[in-house]
């Protein structure tokens, strides 16, 4: 039941908090007033879709307009969509960050019920939707996907069909849990304090991407332009960041940005082996997430390694609770 609470707790907190000194973009100010329209359905399965004459899959070339056309529906489950909405707000603000993006929005009878979105050479990330809908995606996209990345279950029906349509071998890369916060738990802090990054730290930061990148991501070689690329925007974007815990040294490494309607995703979240179990990481995930709340947003997102039940256990000690599982999944050509 606590999955439950937590998704009906966003739909019904965020609508009644209205003292926020955090100011969201113009389309997500657009998209938490339009939540009213598909309230009641994020903690319930998607209705089976309903075919007729005006279904259609359609790329979007547009942020703005994705974001506009399929942000009631993203809307509707935040926590369980935070990663396409933030990447889509992001896209909006920063056209520059990525070099293309591709965007897919479904409409059944009238109504939008699927989108996806892409920034190549990475996967696709899925929202949620009833099980012809996924079909009816897989059936339109023509891109040669490396990889896709949702929640549970429709992932693993889109990866099913892809892999029937292709060919390719559909592998799990990591199994994740989607997280939200509202409120902050104490936890012991370490010597040292939490302070932002700045661009003396950048040669530090690019090694700790890249070791993240390894080590949490299973990246086999991470592009160093594109880490470049993503701490740049981390140091110089206003609402977005990177924080570090500082002792006689620099210790550990967390970031924030790609903002959804009411909320704000935490990552990544890196603390090197050498500086593991003193509570550095949960010390400086406690201190960024009570700086976001007080800043304004209404709830923290983050992703988990399902496999490693410390980093879980850390997380929920300050008080994340697990909203749904997620999975990257891969797709190879079959030998």
């Amino acid at each position: 039941m606590t999955r439950i609470h937590l998704a009906w707790g966003i739909a019904r907190v965020c609508e009644a908090d209205q003292r926020s000194r955090y100011s969201p973009p113009r389309r997500l100010v657009w998209l938490r007033e339009q939540r009213e329209v598909h309230r009641g359905h994020s903690s319930s399965a998607p209705r089976r879709a309903s075919l007729g004459s005006s279904d259609d899959v359609r790329r979007v070339e547009s942020p703005s307009e994705f974001l506009e056309t399929a942000g009631p529906l993203l809307a509707a489950d935040e926590a369980r969509h935070n990663l396409i909405l933030g990447l889509a707000s992001t896209l909006d603000e920063h056209p520059t960050l990525y070099a293309e993006h591709r965007l897919w929005v479904a409409k059944w009878s009238g109504v939008i019920a699927g989108a996806a979105l892409r920034t190549p050479p990475h996967g696709l990330v899925l929202a949620r939707a009833a099980d012809d809908v996924l079909v009816k995606l897989v059936d339109a996209i023509d891109d040669d996907l490396p990889g896709v990345v949702g929640a549970r279950p429709e992932v693993d029906v889109f990866a099913n069909r892809w892999a029937s349509k292709t060919g390719a071998e559909a592998r799990i890369k990591i199994e994740q849990g989607i997280y939200a916060l509202r409120a902050v738990q104490p936890v012991r802090e370490p010597r040292g304090v939490a302070r932002a990054a700045t661009h003396d730290d950048r040669p530090l930061l690019v090694e700790w991407y890249r070791s993240f990148a390894i080590e949490a991501v299973h990246e086999t070689d991470p592009d160093l332009d594109e880490i470049g690329r993503a701490i740049d925007y981390r140091l110089n974007d206003p609402l977005a960041g990177l924080l570090v815990w500082q002792d006689a040294e620099v210790i550990s490494l967390a970031g924030y940005g790609a903002r959804t309607p009411n909320g704000i995703r935490i990552g990544p979240v890196y603390t090197p082996p050498e500086h593991r179990g003193r509570g550095y990481g949960s010390a400086l995930v406690a201190a960024l997430s009570t700086q976001c709340l007080a800043a304004g947003h209404r709830f923290c997102f983050l992703y988990t390694d399902l496999a490693n039940p410390t980093s879980n256990a850390i997380y929920r000690r300050i008080g994340y609770e697990q909203v749904c599982e997620s999975a990257e999944i891969e797709f190879t050509l079959a030998s």
